[in-house]
């Protein structure tokens, strides 16, 4: 093997090894924000009786789960309830919004 061609993989070991450790530290810098996802599109946790992911039944459902960047939960723009409550996402799971 050529001096340039073990360069090259030894570049392209590199590079993968810093991609993956990216990732990691990306999957580490997020959190679970409860009451923020549409109807079906949380990523788990939607109370009682759901299994996992893409079980929430109502858009913004307290009890559901999505990962957000960590420290953006409360921030998360939501449309006010319909009773002009402001809705707000919660590191904690909610009792508001709630399948019937």
């Amino acid at each position: 093997m050529s001096i340039d061609l073990k360069s090259l993989s030894v570049a392209s070991a590199v590079a993968a090894a810093l991609t993956a450790g990216g990732g990691m530290a990306q999957a580490q810098a997020q959190e679970k924000c409860y009451g923020v996802s549409l109807a079906g599109e949380n990523d788990c946790a939607a109370g009682p009786g759901t299994t996992c992911a893409g079980t929430s039944k109502v858009d913004y459902q307290g009890n559901a789960w999505t990962l957000v960047p960590e420290g953006t939960c409360s921030d998360i723009e939501l449309p006010a309830m319909a009773d002009g409550t402001p809705r707000e996402g919660s590191l904690e799971a909610l009792e508001r919004d709630l399948p019937a």
